[in-house]
């Protein structure tokens, strides 16, 4: 009973995987016979696939090739719109963990002070109920304008977008400190400091680490979007600049790495969080 639970998961999402691909295939085979089609659309898509002897989308076996090409030569450079996808993921991984570390230098310790402090929540609540919900992507042309430089422009967003709920999850976590415990660290007449480092800091750590889990969310989401608008490196620029090459197969390529590095930073959070949790 104990080894079908623990491989009935893995084979189910196997037999999806395989249906969905054969669905997909199928969909994809070449229509019968022939048809007269606009001579302009046929300059787009092709002449077999404008006539119906291959299909415009591509085959399963397509993008598995793009994909066997993009793994074995991930890194190559050949000129500003032609690197590889390994080289346009680094460029957004460094951009979205820069500005991600940034905003937890600013959002830990101010959340820190709001949730130890009513007055300075009270102070800070404006700002942020009217901040919070302001579309990073809001921001990109003024960031362009101010700063003058597109890659510092995305760093800004990912900033921006990643501050709220590591803020506000700190601020929680902080606030929801069993009062038992600092009425105990008072008594023994711990310092404030002590304080903060050897009770608070722990009991809210697995809060702050969920706040910190979305925000990387949010900024892997935020990153591919951005680059799409300034252009020049990135996973979103690779999206965008294969959209105009009407490469379809790249494209199904570049969404699928951003969901494996997507996947793989939550999962690299969520085991952070599972490491700092006490169990009950």
């Amino acid at each position: 009973m104990k080894g079908v639970q623990y491989w009935g998961a893995p084979l189910l999402s196997v037999a999806l995987l395989l249906a969905f691909l054969a669905i997909w295939h199928a969909a994809t085979r070449p229509e019968t016979g022939t048809r007269v089609v606009d001579a302009e659309y046929a300059k787009l898509v092709g002449a077999e696939a404008a006539t119906g002897q291959k299909s415009a989308f591509p085959t399963p076996a397509e993008v598995g090739r793009k994909l066997w090409g993009h793994i074995t030569d991930p890194f190559y450079d050949k000129g500003p719109n032609d690197k590889g996808i390994g080289i346009q993921l680094a460029f957004s991984i460094a951009r979205v963990l820069i500005g991600y570390l940034l905003a937890a230098l600013v959002a830990i310790p101010i959340g820190f002070l709001i949730g130890m402090s009513p007055l300075v929540y009270r102070a800070f609540d404006p700002f942020i109920q009217v901040l919070k919900p302001i579309s990073p992507l809001a921001w990109m042309p003024l960031a362009l304008f101010t700063l003058q430089d597109s890659g510092v422009s995305a760093i800004f967003v990912i900033f921006i977008c990643s501050v709220w709920p590591m803020l506000i999850n700190t601020a929680f976590g902080v606030a929801s400190v069993r009062r038992e415990w600092l009425n105990v660290a008072k008594t023994l007449e711990v310092g404030h400091l002590r304080r903060a480092f050897r009770v608070i800091l722990p009991a809210a750590a697995p809060t702050i680490m969920t706040g910190m889990r979305i925000s990387i969310g949010i900024a892997w989401l935020v990153i591919v979007a951005a680059e799409m608008l300034v252009g020049g490196t990135g996973i979103g620029y690779f999206v965008w600049n294969e959209w105009n090459n009407l490469s379809i197969a790249n494209i199904i390529s570049g969404i699928l790495a951003i969901g494996l590095v997507g996947m793989v930073l939550d999962l690299s959070l969520a085991r952070l969080t599972r490491l700092v949790t006490f169990p009950e």
